[in-house]
């Protein structure tokens, strides 16, 4: 596929056209990630790689596993770690999540954009990159619960950006695996409308009590970018 350079804060992507390009789920997702340092990352579905380019640019000492089942986006992934000269410390990996291999273990932190939407609601789009990326074709919640609590070391934190209207069922398939619903944070078009997105993170092993964070709301009444997430943007 044709592929186009953008930026996004202070990484180069390569991404395709006509195929999945991230949206601002993925810098929202990053933004929420508020650890004070972190060891060892993994971006379950990581697509051509955004969300967790960004987590190594934020944390200088970690070292990052993008995990990504399309071979033309992992391609785009090891394209975009050269870009970004992070090769030292990022890696892409091709591997089913639903099996990921032995040596992913003891992570510090989990992330995913994953697809929320189950197959048959919604439209699906024309290009299958773009179909398994939003649906659930290739990967279902709970496959995805079972796996990041899997790579996750006692303690360690899991974020996801998920779609409201599946958030009783996300807590009850994290709590499933031991994944505690920890902080949660509600993002809105603006403050007229209802919640389009929400973030949460979990915690492996940790006791019930769960924080609910002010709403991000993207932009103003004028359609400009409200100013958290024009600071986020930069």
């Amino acid at each position: 596929m044709e592929t186009t350079l953008d930026s996004v804060l202070d990484i180069k992507v390569y991404q395709h056209r006509k195929g999945y390009r991230f949206s601002m789920d993925a810098v929202v997702l990053y933004s929420f990630v508020n650890l004070k340092r972190v060891g060892r990352i993994v971006d379950l579905g990581a697509g051509s790689g955004v969300v967790g380019l960004l987590l190594a640019k934020k944390y200088p000492d970690a070292s990052v596993t993008l995990v990504e089942l399309q071979e033309g986006l992992l391609k785009l992934a090891k394209k975009n770690i050269r870009t970004n000269k992070l090769a030292d410390r990022v890696r892409a990996v091709k591997a089913d999540i639903r099996k990921l291999s032995e040596g992913l273990e003891g992570a510090d932190l989990v992330v995913s954009n994953p697809p929320f939407r189950k197959p048959g609601t919604g439209l699906l789009s024309p290009g299958d990159e773009r179909a398994v990326a939003r649906h659930e074709l290739k990967l279902t919640l709970k496959e995805l619960a079972t796996a990041a609590s899997g790579l996750l070391r006692h303690g360690g934190r899991f974020s996801i950006i998920y779609h409201p209207e599946r958030l009783t069922e996300l807590m009850d398939e994290l709590r499933a695996v031991r994944l505690e619903p920890k902080r949660l944070r509600f993002v809105h078009g603006n403050v007229k409308s209802e919640a389009k997105i929400v973030l949460l993170e979990a915690v492996k092993g940790a006791g019930r009590g769960l924080k609910i964070e002010k709403p991000l709301f993207v932009y103003k009444d004028d359609g400009a970018y409200s100013d958290e997430v024009a600071r986020i943007y930069g």
